[in-house]
């Protein structure tokens, strides 16, 4: 049992994909329009329930309980070395000396 007031995250489907605007290019449309919010939940819960979030900035919203206490998992990709590279140029460009 997940407790209100726990910071969760849910998942909605806004628009099925033939609710979609038909100016919006095919392969766009072709799935549909799906939202992700996090907030507090407004009552106790279960994972896959419809429940009712409210916002940081007091929105409620609604849609199924996905996760408990979300973070973020992206990252900035791989270590590039060329802009370690440029990095090091710019500083020595700018500032002199060896970094």
């Amino acid at each position: 049992m997940i407790k209100k007031n726990e910071w969760v995250q849910v998942h909605s489907v806004v628009l099925t994909s033939d609710q979609r605007a038909p100016q919006v290019p095919d392969d766009t449309k072709s799935v549909p329009l799906e939202m992700w919010v996090k907030g507090f939940l407004t009552e106790d819960a279960e994972l896959g329930e419809m429940v009712t979030v409210k916002t940081v900035t007091g929105r409620l919203v609604e849609g199924k309980l996905i996760q408990v206490h979300p973070t973020f998992r992206h990252s900035f990709g791989e270590f590039v070395p060329e802009i370690l590279e440029i990095d090091q140029t710019i500083r020595k460009e700018l500032f002199g000396g060896d970094y």
